[in-house]
C-alpha cells in the first residue's frame, strides 16, 4: 500500500478566555478556534512496525522518542482499536516547538486521522475522539482542522463554523513558553473564576463578515496573554511591533504563547507585512498566511 499523508496545521487561539479554575486543578476554558495554512506535514507507511522519524527545522527541538505526541496518539490509537494496522511515521517538523500554535497536537490528530483512514474507520468514530482526548486537551479539535468554538478542558466542541477567512501573519520570537507555567502565573486557586467578557457559547453563532467578525474578536481577550508576558517579557516587544505595523487590524496572542499575530485586511497586506518582519528580524519565525 503507498504511503498515506496529512497536513497538521497550526491551531490559532482567536480568543481565550480562562473562565475558572476547577477544583480537580484543571481551568475552565471558552476559546474560538482557528487554523492555518502553516503546518507539519504527516506521512505513514503502512504495516511496518511502528516508528517515527523526524525532519525539518524543528525536528531536534521537538524530539522522536516516546513523549512525542505522534507516537502516544498512535499506542492510544491501539488501546482504543484492538488489533488495528499501524505502521512507521515520518514528521517534517515546521512549527516551532511549545509555541502556543498546538503543533504537537496537530501532530497527534494529523496521526490519528491517518491511523483512521488506514483502518477504514468514519471521521466521526467515537473511538478516535476518545484516542484524541487521552492524548491531550487541545488534540479532539485538532482532529477535523476546521474553525469551531471549543469548551471545557477541550473536550466539548462546537460543529464547524461558517467563519470568513481571514488574513493573518504569525511571529515566533524564538522563546519558548511552557503552557503549565503560564497556567500558574495566572494564579487562578482551585474553585476561583476570572472576571471578564461573556463569551459566546457552542451554541450561539459568530458574525459572518469580517468587520462584525473582527469587532467582536476585539472584545473578546486572550486571558494567558498577561501572564506569559511577565515569563516572557519578549511577546510584549513583539505584539508592540506588530501593532505599530500600518497593516495590523488587531494583534494578539495565541495559546500560552509565545507565538503572536497580526489579523490583516488582505492576503497582500499580510505578505507586504511577513516581508518587512523578516527583514527586520530574520531569526524569527515569520509566515503570513489563512486562517479558516
Amino acid at each position: 500500500m503507498t504511503k498515506l499523508i496529512a497536513r497538521a496545521p497550526a491551531k490559532i487561539n482567536l480568543t481565550l478566555r480562562i473562565t475558572a479554575r476547577r477544583a480537580d486543578g484543571f481551568h475552565e476554558l471558552v476559546s474560538l478556534v482557528a487554523f492555518a495554512g502553516a503546518g507539519d506535514l504527516l506521512t505513514l507507511e503502512p504495516d511496518v512496525p511502528l516508528a517515527l522519524r523526524l525532519d525539518g527545522p524543528t525536528a531536534q527541538a521537538a524530539g522522536a522518542d516516546e513523549n512525542n505526541l505522534v507516537l502516544r496518539a498512535a499506542h492510544e490509537f491501539a488501546r482504543q482499536v484492538p488489533g488495528a494496522r499501524s505502521g512507521a511515521f515520518h514528521l517534517l517538523k515546521r512549527l516551532p516547538v511549545a509555541a502556543g500554535l498546538g503543533g504537537g497536537s496537530a501532530d497527534a490528530a494529523a496521526a490519528l486521522r491517518l491511523l483512521a483512514r488506514l483502518n477504514g474507520m468514519e471521521a466521526h468514530d467515537e473511538r478516535l475522539f476518545a484516542a484524541a482526548a487521552a492524548c491531550g486537551a487541545d488534540v479532539p479539535v485538532c482532529v477535523e482542522p476546521r474553525a469551531r468554538l471549543m469548551e471545557g478542558v477541550g473536550e466539548r466542541l462546537s460543529p464547524p463554523l461558517d467563519m470568513p477567512f481571514l488574513f493573518a501573519v504569525l511571529v515566533n520570537c524564538g522563546v519558548p513558553v511552557p503552557t503549565a507555567d503560564v497556567f500558574r502565573a495566572l494564579g487562578l486557586r482551585a474553585g476561583e473564576a476570572l472576571p471578564g467578557p461573556v463569551h459566546p457559547g457552542l451554541g450561539e453563532t459568530l458574525p459572518h463578515t469580517p468587520g462584525e467578525l473582527f469587532a467582536a474578536l476585539a472584545a473578546l481577550p486572550n486571558d494567558l496573554e498577561p501572564p506569559a508576558k511577565v515569563i516572557a517579557p519578549q511577546i510584549g516587544r513583539v505584539m508592540e511591533l506588530l501593532a505599530a505595523q500600518p497593516e495590523a487590524r488587531l494583534v494578539r496572542m495565541s495559546g500560552s504563547g509565545a507565538t503572536v499575530f497580526a489579523l490583516t485586511e488582505n492576503c497582500h497586506a499580510a505578505a507586504r507585512m511577513a516581508r518587512r518582519l523578516s527583514a527586520l528580524h530574520p531569526e524569527w519565525w515569520v509566515r503570513s498566511t489563512v486562517l479558516r
